[in-house]
């Protein structure tokens, strides 16, 4: 009873603060400490059409909308054709049928996106890898797609495998307006 009557301040927050943390084990030291900058998201809410490819629409979105740093927040659809390369293979993989879109994931950029699709069947099996050219819409893809102006997505080269993996950088200022007449 002592021992409870002892902890209780630090259960509710009265030990000052960090004193429920010394009390805890430290967790290991990564080796790199990951980039994560704050900032706000805004967001734009779109529906894709039948017959309209997933992924060629995503990527005309975002260069029409010169999106530097942007998340895919929900998607929900159906598919007549999902085209994805699964995990750890080279080439594409092409189903036909009618599928439900059960997840839509990924961060988008004009300096290159990384988006992942998984769809279910009639049966309720679920498939899913990265998203390519040939996912073709059968009634709707309805998405929100969030935007985050204060920070800059790149694709650099991660030695470890040599794939061009995500960095995030402040934004650049967008370059200067140009004035009326001028070139």
């Amino acid at each position: 009873m002592n021992r409870l009557l002892l902890l209780l301040p630090l259960l509710l927050g009265f030990g000052g603060p960090g004193a429920l943390a010394q009390q805890q084990p430290a967790m290991p030291a990564s080796t790199s400490t990951p980039t994560a900058l704050p900032t706000a998201m805004r967001t734009y809410a779109l529906r894709l059409a039948p017959g309209q490819d997933l992924r060629q629409q995503l990527e005309a979105f975002v260069q029409a909308h010169q999106i530097r740093a942007g998340a895919i927040v929900t998607c929900v659809g159906s598919l007549t054709q999902a085209t994805l390369r699964l995990a750890n293979q080279e080439g594409p993989s092409v189903y036909r049928g009618h599928f439900e879109i059960v997840s839509l994931v990924g961060t988008l950029s004009t300096n290159g996106s990384h988006v992942h699709l998984s769809v279910s069947d009639s049966t309720g099996r679920t498939l899913g890898g990265h998203l390519l050219a040939g996912n073709i819409i059968y009634t709707t893809a309805e998405l929100v797609l969030g935007v985050l102006d204060d920070v800059e997505f790149r694709r650099e080269t991660d030695p470890t495998f040599g794939y061009r993996e995500l960095t995030v950088h402040p934004a650049q200022p967008k370059g200067p307006a140009k004035k009326p007449g001028r070139r």
